[in-house]
């Protein structure tokens, strides 16, 4: 019994092994756990390492289950009694930590692994980028090599022998896998049931926008979202993204306000130009705003169109969204507005900025009509020493006064709010849009990449013959944002990601190569929806398949691939290869048959020998050195131990 206890305790290799694949699965869960699970945790397997290499005795059975008991009621605590996605995930990763603490034998890394295996899951709740599949796939082949060295007892294994062996086993479960996926019958929303958390805290726009609320943005090199162009894309200054429309203005903030009617079907729209289909993939951003270029004419479904013609999503996008838009860029809407809001669109609050009040009243008299207004307007911001940048000086109460006569430094948000202040003083209706402006093509996929950096403001006034007009002070000030993008608009002082501001041509391509890989990875793995698996099921011809058959057929061409690799494995047993030493000794057997002397069944390697050498006295020396190298490394050495001796064998075979 000792002997067989004693056979199955781990090696000390083996348990550094599985402590750090179980450490490195554990480490994307740090940023969604409490700080004392990502503390208590890595103490603990380090206590195991620790253990193994002091050859420290282990905590006993009592230690064990108070901690267990201990650290189940400080995770109900830290999560205020509420089990769901979260609690459970910390609850597994302690479990798995304290389990590390009874590691002995083999049983108990298989346990060990197990469990990591299903934790390998659970990262998936929480990110499922490709970069994050890859890394989980790395972890795989770890637990996987680390338990089939808990089966080599001897360790007579090299490492790449190892590994190669774990590679196999991960290329025979390929073809189950990707069977799984592609017929495992889909169910509408994200991935497991769970929106992806965004893996930083940029979350895009919101509903208010004030001095330096997108300048934040502008620094972020973070994917916004990304289109796909199905007809002629329009020119890079007019891809203005529509998103929240901003009314109400208390002096220093502008917001939404209450949100206005739901559009009648585009009917107070005309179209001027050619319209232009594409396709957007939006990342989450936990609001409903939806993007589309001015104008959008057809909405993707589970939307909504506000009479602001501002996309909205039934829901909160809290996981990446696909969907179908038609725009039309050269577009006329709104001369039929309300009166009500117009007037809504005209208001200021009373005892702010009273240099502005008279700058507008100024501008107002020297213009004759609305459209010298906008123009002598836009002309100030020209003429005047006003700094696009994205490290505007903080302003006080009077915002735009300060703005427009002290400071002058400022981004999108900074210019567009005071040209629609200066409007509404002089009487015009005036209303802030902000949303994206911009993109970058993607060479290596022919996609658009709208960054967060290319969040942008501008202004819509309000025109009597031709309704709500664009009007973008930020191009007076600095045509360059709009015509190249924010890289070449900001001084190089000025913090931007490298990705936005443009780094070397090695680098730009290594980006957009990934950005590439990772794009394909959301469309037909994390995009896989039910919809484009009904699509490829009608591909292969498989027409109206219910869930019932596609669970029958996914039961039948699993169990064909497991038939194929059972197979394949029988038939490896079947030649297995044959010792060395005695696919030698063989040899030498047939070659004394053909010469008459045949071994008999139950004839020893010893006695045949001396059979032939009296049959054949000539050969006795070579037979006896035969007959002895083959016993001395049959039963009294390993072929590993004695490997001249082989090749010495062989040879003599080989002359004989």
């Amino acid at each position: 019994m000792t002997e067989r206890l004693d056979a199955d305790r781990l090696r000390p290799g083996t348990v550094y092994s599985l402590l750090g694949a179980l450490g490195a699965l554990l480490a994307p869960h740090a940023p969604h756990l409490p700080l004392w699970i990502s503390i208590t945790v890595p103490a603990l397997l380090f206590w195991r390492a620790w253990s193994v290499h002091r050859d420290a005795l282990l905590p006993r059975k009592w230690m064990l289950v108070a901690l267990a008991v201990l650290c189940t009621g400080a995770v109900v605590v830290s999560y205020s009694a509420t089990f769901g996605r979260d609690a459970s995930v910390a609850l597994l990763a302690v479990m798995l930590g304290l389990k590390v603490l009874e590691l002995r034998t083999i049983r108990d890394a298989t346990v060990a692994s197990c469990l990591g295996l299903f934790l390998i899951v659970t990262n998936f709740l929480y990110l499922q980028s490709m970069g994050a599949a890859v890394y989980m796939l790395v972890i795989v082949a770890w637990l996987t090599a680390t338990l089939i060295s808990t089966q080599d007892r001897t360790g007579s294994q090299s490492l790449p022998r190892i590994l190669r062996r774990s590679a196999t086993l991960m290329l025979q479960a390929a073809p189950l896998m990707v069977a799984l996926f592609l017929l495992f019958p889909r169910v509408p929303g994200p991935i497991f049931g769970f929106a992806e958390a965004t893996p930083t805290a940029v979350t895009g726009l919101s509903e208010t926008m004030s001095p330096g609320s997108l300048t934040k943005l502008g620094r972020s090199g973070e994917v916004a979202f990304r289109v796909e162009f199905r007809s002629p894309a329009p020119e890079r200054q007019r891809l203005y993204w529509r998103g929240p429309v901003l009314w109400d203005f208390d002096g220093r903030t502008w917001s939404t306000g209450n949100a206005v009617g739901i559009a009648a079907g585009g009917a107070r729209q005309v179209a001027t130009g050619h319209p232009v289909a594409y396709t957007v993939t939006l990342e989450p951003h936990n609001r409903r705003w939806v993007f589309a270029i001015d104008l959008p004419l057809i909405v993707p479904p589970d939307t909504v169109l506000t009479d602001d013609y501002e996309l909205l999503s039934m829901r909160p996008v809290r996981s990446r969204l696909r969907y179908d838009v038609v725009s039309e860029p050269d577009y006329r809407y709104g001369s039929d507005e309300k009166p009500w809001l117009l007037q809504r669109a005209t208001r200021l609050p009373s005892g702010y900025n009273p240099k502005s009040m008279d700058l507008a009243r100024q501008l107002r008299a020297q213009s004759a009509t609305d459209r010298d207004l906008i123009e002598n307007t836009l002309s100030f911001f020209r003429t005047q020493p006003f700094f696009y940048t994205l490290q505007p000086p903080l302003l006080g109460r009077n915002s735009v006064d300060e703005f427009l006569f002290v400071t002058r430094r400022g981004f999108c948000e900074h210019f567009a709010s005071a040209f629609a202040v200066l409007m509404r003083a002089a009487g015009m209706p005036a209303r802030v849009v902000t949303g994206y402006q911009g993109g970058e093509e993607n060479p290596f996929a022919d996609y658009l990449i709208v960054r967060q950096a290319e969040a942008h403001a501008w202004t819509e006034v309000w025109l009597k013959d031709a309704g709500w007009v664009r009007v973008d002070p930020t191009a007076a000030v600095a045509p360059s944002r709009i015509q190249a993008g924010i890289g070449a608009a900001v001084p190089a002082s000025d913090p931007l990601a490298l990705s936005v501001r443009g780094d070397g041509q090695f680098m730009r391509q290594l980006r957009f190569s990934w950005d590439a890989v990772a794009n394909a990875w959301n469309q037909w793995v994390l995009g896989y929806t039910p919809e484009r698996q009904t699509r490829f099921l009608e591909s292969a011809g498989l027409r109206q398949v219910s869930w019932q058959a596609l669970t029958a057929l996914l039961i039948g061409i699993g169990g064909l691939i497991m038939a194929a690799v059972a197979l394949s494995m029988l038939r490896r047993l079947r030649v297995t290869t044959v010792d060395p030493v005695v696919r030698a000794w063989r040899s030498f057997c047939r070659k004394l048959a053909r010469r008459g002397t045949e071994r008999r069944p139950a004839e020893g390697p010893l006695e045949f020998a001396r059979r032939a050498s009296a049959e054949h006295p000539a050969l006795k020396p070579r037979i006896d050195a035969i007959a002895g190298l083959y016993l001395e490394l049959r039963y009294a050495r390993r072929p590993r131990e004695a490997r001249g001796d082989l090749y010495r064998l062989r040879q003599l075979v080989r002359s004989f």
